[in-house]
């Protein structure tokens, strides 16, 4: 009997993050189908399945995977977590709101620390899977590191928090290198960046700036030799292709990045990151398999594996108690609308 997986989303990026799970899904002969509580529904195409939350709870899912922070308490199937993001230095990465049976890591770096507090709270499991996200990504980029380009292609990327982004003090530089034709420039912004920022940076467009509207960022990844950013988690995905990274005032700058925190050293620091040094490209290489080693574009198989494994191992019945939650569950009933049942 084929088994039922429900995918779960409260934002648009939730679909290129589970796509190649559900591609997964259906490899095996499983069924996969969609929830929605935010934006993202209206962009499914013909054979994806949309449910409401009736018919979520007639179709008892085997799982409910979500790249999100919290799940309907109230839908059946092993809650499992696969995560929106890479750690970026950004307050509250590590977590828990009492939500998931089941985390699924990307990197020995997360897992150690989710599995101390597994350890500590004992109400949800970890296995190391890998990010599904990524699986199309990985088989694309799979050999060696391209050569730079002439002339070279550099990705400029910013989050959306002013305290966290570098958009408006690096626009002027941005403006001034993306107008002698030396560097050619993608431009692309996190969903909630400002509209004025955005408009001002898709003003700059020209024969040697594109403003890119991708909704998911990956695909931007192979058409360029580097990336400019700030605190964005898109910097570690970017990390993963071996290419260098410039960012301005990162919160957790390391050997990997290189880090400035003056505009007048943006340029100087590009020219470097082109050249690349050894020493840089080595740290880049370190870093990216500490927090995602997996090359092999399989990480959504290994986590129906880990789903597999922990229903097999008798599931929820082996964890404590969770946290009662009321004013969350509260709050996700009345996003949803729901009010009968758990």
């Amino acid at each position: 009997m084929a088994k039922h997986y429900l995918l779960y989303g409260s934002e648009r990026y939730a679909l290129a993050i589970l796509r190649p799970l559900q591609a997964a899904i259906r490899a095996r002969g499983d069924e996969a189908a969609w929830f929605f509580d935010g934006p993202g529904a209206e962009d499914l195409v013909e054979g994806e399945r949309l449910l409401s939350v009736d018919e979520v709870r007639r179709w008892n899912p085997l799982a409910v995977i979500t790249s999100s922070n919290a799940v309907p308490h109230f839908f059946p199937g092993v809650k499992v977590e696969t995560f929106h993001g890479f750690d970026a230095g950004k307050p509250r990465h590590i977590y828990i709101r009492g939500f998931f049976d089941l985390y699924c890591t990307t990197g020995p770096r997360d897992t150690a620390q989710f599995r101390a507090i597994a350890d500590r709270v004992g109400h949800f499991a970890v296995t190391e899977t890998g990010w599904p996200k990524l699986d199309p990504f990985m088989r694309e980029i799979a050999g060696p590191l391209p050569v730079v380009r002439e002339p070279p292609v550099i990705l400029y990327h910013s989050t959306f928090s002013p305290s966290w982004s570098a958009a408006e003090t690096l626009y002027e530089e941005v403006k001034r290198l993306s107008r002698d034709g030396r560097w050619r420039w993608i431009v692309t912004f996190h969903p909630k960046m400002t509209p004025e920022t955005v408009a001002r940076y898709r003003a700059l467009e020209n024969e040697h700036l594109r403003f890119a509207d991708n909704d998911n960022i990956l695909e931007l990844f192979p058409q360029v030799d580097m990336m400019c950013s700030d605190t964005s988690s898109a910097l570690n995905e970017f990390l993963l292709t071996g290419k260098p990274v410039v960012t301005f005032k990162n919160r957790r700058p390391g050997p990997q990045l290189i880090d400035i925190d003056d505009p007048a050293q943006f340029e100087p620091a590009i020219a470097r990151a082109l050249s690349r040094p050894p020493e840089l490209m080595a740290a880049v290489r370190a870093y990216a398999d500490s927090i995602h080693p997996y090359y092999d574009g399989r990480s959504s198989e290994r986590i129906l594996d880990a789903i597999d494994a922990f229903v097999a191992n008798g599931g929820v019945a082996t964890l404590r108690r969770k946290p009662l939650n009321l004013w969350r569950k509260l709050k996700i009933r009345r996003r949803i609308g729901y009010w009968g049942p758990a």
